[in-house]
């Protein structure tokens, strides 16, 4: 594990700092692009402090059915708005 992971201030810190920087492009992401803000790191336990982010909504969990993504909390469209004018 990455001294990253280890410490879970810093994991979030990562996490939310890349997503901003990426937000003027994209908002929702696959849950591989954060592959990229830990590249050291197997993918379980990626997923633990991506999920653990979601419990502390920091992100939220989008899913469309088929397709699952995350954003941060309050930002884009949010699946509960999708289709109201």
């Amino acid at each position: 594990m990455s001294e990253l992971l280890d410490n879970k201030e810093a994991a979030t810190k990562a996490v939310v700092d890349w997503m901003t920087k990426k937000s003027k492009t994209k908002t929702k992401f696959y849950f591989k692009d954060f592959y990229k803000v830990f590249p050291d790191d197997k993918p379980r336990l990626i997923k633990k402090v991506i999920t653990k982010m979601v419990q502390d909504e920091v992100l939220e969990y989008w899913s469309s059915g088929s397709t699952t993504m995350y954003g941060l909390k309050g930002g884009g469209i949010q699946h509960s708005s999708e289709g109201e004018e």
